[in-house]
Formats: C-alpha cells, structure tokens, sequence
C-alpha cells in the first residue's frame, strides 16, 4: 500500500484533537525514513536495510533552527503545540538535546503557551542527555504497542537487543507527563501472525502501564496507509471495550478515532 515521507523540516499545522492546532518538526531526512524500530503499520514506510549514510542527510541544529524562526516570521498561526514527529524517531538525532533548547526559545519568543510535544519509541531514554532533553518539554508521547517480547518483536521489529522491560523501566522512570499510545491491530507478516487485541494481549499490557503509571493511555488503530496490505484495522466497537477493560483497572484512557 502507498505510504508518504514529510518532505519538510517543518510541515503542518494540522488540528489535532488531543493537541489543538499542531506544527509538526521532523529531525530525520526528507527522503528516506531513519528509524530504529520497523513498524510493520508506519506510514512512513519500512525502514531501509543500509543507514550508513543516512546521517549525512540528517538537517543540522542551524537548519532546523532558521527554518523554524523563518516560518513564525513569515506565518500568522500561532500553534497550540510543536510536535517532534516526522519520518522516524526524532530522538536518535545526534543534537536532538541541544535542538530542544533551541526550540524552547523559540516558542518562548513567538508563542509562549504552545506546548512542546515529543513522539518517542522511548529506545534512547537510557541515555542521560536524551532523558534530561525529554524532561524538559511539556508533553512525551510513548510508544508501547504490546507489553509481550515476541509480540512487540513482530509489530514494531526494534533494532535493538535490549528487552522491552528495559523501556518500560525507563519510561517508569520519566518524570514529566506521561502519555502512551497504543495502535492495536491484528494481520500477518512474512508468515508471522500478530493480534494485541487479545486478553492475554490486552493484561500485559495493563500490567505494563500500571508500572509505567502513565498521565493517560491513548487506543487507537490504523487510519493511513501501511506497507503492507495484510494489516486488518480495528473496529471502533473492540477499540471501546477495550478501552473500557483498561479505564476498569484504574487507568485513563480514552480512544482515538
């Protein structure tokens, strides 16, 4: 199925409704997505075999910089949140630290009560500098689509070894709002079926977040395009009950439609 890349720096606004009118800042090349998990359902594509060079394409501190203050002086919206998001994982970028310094002051020059919102698989959390970076913005936005390894390894297929109790324990440790999103579907991959909808999915999960004790949980499914055709979405109704199972266990929750 036809997926798309963000050809620009920064691109949007769009309205959200979780984050009102959104500007999106993408860290990662224009031409090719950089990531280090492979979700099987990104729009953005499969992550390519060779990143060695990929770094070379990464726009710097300075660009990402200029483009943003040109854009507040060209552009009468004023956004309601910038949003970290873009053609991958926006914390793997070498200066992601220093770039969120950068875009502090900057909000704080052209748009004060905007909120700095970060998407993050939340693999670069245990480094220092990345953790220190993150606790600084207003909102984090933690991937967790399943709380099982083999589960976990067939959807987002991280390019990590490390097990996903080692992020767990990490986003456990975040200080600042914690919200997770989990996309739920089901399908199969290179002969691999995958469903976290099911109980057992479902349990871990809860299981997780209560050690994660997340701000809010977010349910969502498939909206776009995926790179593979054999993804099936997730009725609305299913998105609901188990909604429901997760509010029951004590955690907010809401879905996403």
């Amino acid at each position: 199925m036809a997926t798309f890349l963000f050809d620009k720096i920064i691109f949007g606004p769009v309205h959200s409704r979780r984050m009102g009118v959104s500007l999106g800042v993408n860290l990662l090349p224009k031409t090719i997505k950089y990531c280090n998990y492979n979700c099987i359902y990104c729009e953005c594509g499969f992550t390519p075999e060779s990143t060695k060079n990929i770094i070379e394409e990464l726009p710097t501190r300075t660009e990402i910089r200029e483009t943003l203050i040109e854009w507040f002086q060209t552009t009468h919206t004023t956004p309601d949140a910038l949003t970290f998001a873009g053609n991958g994982e926006p914390t793997i970028h070498p200066n992601f630290a220093e770039i969120i310094d950068d875009v502090i002051d900057i909000r704080n020059t052209y748009c004060p009560n905007a909120e700095i919102v970060v998407l993050t698989n939340a693999t670069m959390m245990h480094k220092e500098k990345i953790m220190k970076a993150l606790h600084k913005v207003d909102r984090c936005m933690f991937k967790l689509d399943s709380a099982i390894d083999v589960s976990r390894n067939s959807i987002n297929q991280p390019g990590t070894e490390h097990s996903l109790s080692y992020f767990i324990n990490h986003m456990s440790k975040f200080e600042g709002k914690r919200i997770i999103q989990t996309l739920f579907i089901k399908g199969i991959h290179e002969g691999q079926e995958f469903d976290n909808t099911t109980d057992e999915e479902i349990d871990a999960l809860i299981s997780a977040y209560k050690h994660i004790h997340p701000h809010e949980v977010i349910v969502y499914s498939t909206q776009r395009d995926t790179p593979i055709d054999s993804i099936e979405q997730i009725s609305q109704e299913t998105l609901l009950q188990i909604a429901e199972k997760i509010k029951q266990s004590g955690i907010p929750v809401s879905v996403s439609s």
